[in-house]
C-alpha cells in the first residue's frame, strides 16, 4: 500500500500535465459513456428538459466537491462517479412512477448506503479480499474497455492507428505524455476529416429544478432497491478495489457515508446517486496518470474541476459530447487504461497459489454477465472466493 506522506498540501505544486489529461480524459470517459442513457431514462419519463438539466447539473456538481474533497483530505485519488448501470435501470423503471416519488425512492436508496457506511460492514469486506483478486478484478473490470479500441479501429481505421503509433511513440520517447500524444493525434486527424460537428453546441447555463420529494412503498421496490443494489454491486466495490489494487489504502466508510449524504442533499434536483467511480478512478490511479503515486491526487483534483464546468453548462452536454466521433472516445479510454491493465493482470498472477482463483475472478468480472440485478464484479469476486477456498483450505503447502 502506498505510504501517503502527511505535508502540506501542495496540488498546483503536484500537478503536471499527465495529471491534467488523466483528469479530463477520466471526466470524457464518465460522460461519453452514460450521459445518453439519462437523456433516454429522462425523455421516456416524460421530463422537462430543465428537469434533465437539473439532473445533470445536480449529478456534476456533486462528483466535483465530493471527489475533491474526499481526494484532498486521503490525499488519492477518489474518483466519484454517477451509477451508470443505475441510469440504465432509470430507463425501464422511471417511467410511470411519479417524479416525486423517483425521487423518495433515490434518497431512500443512498440512505441505505449511508447506514452501510456507518456501520463499518463494507470496510471490514475490503480487507478480506486478497490483493490478486483484487487484482484480477481491476483487470476484469477494464478489460471490456481495453478492448474497444479494436471496434473503433472498424469505424475509424486511420485515426485509431494514427493514435495507437502516438501511445507507442510517445511510450519510447515520453512515456508521460504518450496518452496526451494519442489524444492530440485523434484530435487533430478528426479535425483534418472532418468528423468534428462543433455547429449544434451552444453555451448555456444549467438551472437547478427542485422537486419535493414523496415516498411510496411501489417506487421504493421498482427503483430504491434495485438502485442501492446496483450502486453496491457495480459501482462501490469495484470503484474501493481498484483504490486497493493501485496501493491506496483509503477507509471505504467514509467515502460511502459522505457519497451518500452528498446523494441524498441532491435527489431533489434530479440526482439518482453518485458513488465510487471504476472505469474513471483507474485512469486517475494508474501510472499513467503520474509516475509518483503520491500525485496521481491531483488527476481527481482536475477531473473534479472539469464535472464542475460541465455541470454548469449541463444544458449543452449531449450536444458537445455528440460532435466528437465515438471512435476518438472507445480509443483514448482504451489507451489510457493499457498500464492499469497490466498492472492489474501481473499482480493477479504473481502468487501461484491463487491464481486459479484469480483467473475465474477475472473471467467472470470481464464477461459482463448480469445475475438478479447484480454486476459481474460482484459474481467474479465470488466465484474467485470460492474457488479460493475450494483449492487451498486445509492445505499446508
Amino acid at each position: 500500500m502506498q505510504k501517503i506522506t502527511r505535508g502540506r498540501l501542495r496540488p498546483l505544486a503536484d500537478t503536471s500535465t499527465s495529471t491534467v489529461v488523466a483528469g479530463f480524459i477520466a471526466m470524457l470517459t464518465g460522460y461519453t459513456s452514460s450521459l445518453v442513457l439519462m437523456f433516454q431514462a429522462g425523455q421516456a419519463a416524460g421530463l422537462s428538459s430543465g428537469q434533465i438539466s437539473s439532473w445533470i447539473w445536480a449529478l456534476s456538481i456533486g462528483m466535483a466537491i465530493t471527489g475533491i474533497g474526499l481526494s484532498l483530505r486521503y490525499r488519492a485519488p477518489v474518483m466519484i462517479a454517477w451509477s451508470t448501470p443505475g441510469a440504465a435501470l432509470l430507463i425501464s423503471s422511471l417511467p410511470g412512477v411519479p417524479y416525486a416519488e423517483a425521487i423518495g425512492a433515490y434518497i431512500l436508496a443512498s440512505a441505505l448506503i449511508v447506514l452501510i457506511g456507518l456501520t463499518g460492514s463494507f470496510d471490514r469486506l475490503m480487507r478480506r479480499i486478497p490483493p490478486s483478486l483484487a487484482a484480477a478484478l481491476l483487470a476484469g473490470v477494464l478489460f471490456k474497455i481495453g478492448l474497444e479500441i479494436a471496434v473503433a479501429a472498424e469505424q475509424q481505421p486511420l485515426m485509431v492507428l494514427a493514435m495507437l503509433l502516438a501511445y507507442l511513440l510517445g511510450k519510447r520517447l515520453l512515456p508521460r505524455y504518450a496518452v496526451l500524444a494519442a489524444l492530440l493525434a485523434g484530435g487533430l486527424l478528426a479535425a483534418g476529416l472532418g468528423l468534428l460537428d462543433l455547429q449544434q453546441v451552444e453555451l448555456q447555463l444549467a438551472t437547478p429544478q427542485w422537486t419535493t420529494p414523496s415516498f411510496s412503498v411501489a417506487a421504493s421496490i421498482s427503483i430504491g432497491i434495485p438502485l442501492f443494489m446496483v450502486a453496491m454491486t457495480a459501482q462501490n466495490l469495484p470503484g474501493m478495489t481498484i483504490l486497493r489494487a493501485n496501493g491506496y489504502d483509503v477507509p471505504a466508510s467514509p467515502l460511502l457515508t459522505t457519497t451518500g449524504l452528498a446523494s441524498i442533499l441532491l435527489a431533489p434536483f434530479g440526482s439518482h446517486g453518485i458513488h465510487m467511480a471504476a472505469i474513471s478512478a483507474a485512469i486517475c490511479a494508474g501510472p499513467e496518470a503520474h509516475e509518483d503515486p503520491q500525485k496521481r491526487y491531483t488527476a481527481a483534483l482536475w477531473c473534479g474541476v472539469f464535472y464542475a464546468i460541465a455541470g454548469i453548462f449541463g444544458a449543452t452536454l449531449a450536444a458537445l459530447f455528440a460532435a466528437l466521433p465515438k471512435a476518438l472516445i472507445l480509443s483514448i479510454a482504451a489507451l489510457a487504461l493499457f498500464a492499469s491493465i497490466i498492472g492489474g493482470l501481473t499482480q493477479a498472477m504473481s502468487v501461484p497459489r491463487e491464481r486459479e482463483a484469480a483467473l475465474i475472478t477475472f473471467l467472470v468480472t470481464a464477461s459482463g454477465m448480469s445475475l438478479f440485478s447484480i454486476g459481474s464484479a460482484f459474481w467474479g469476486l465470488l466465484a474467485g472466493l470460492l474457488t479460493l477456498l475450494i483449492i487451498n483450505v486445509g492445505k499446508t503447502d
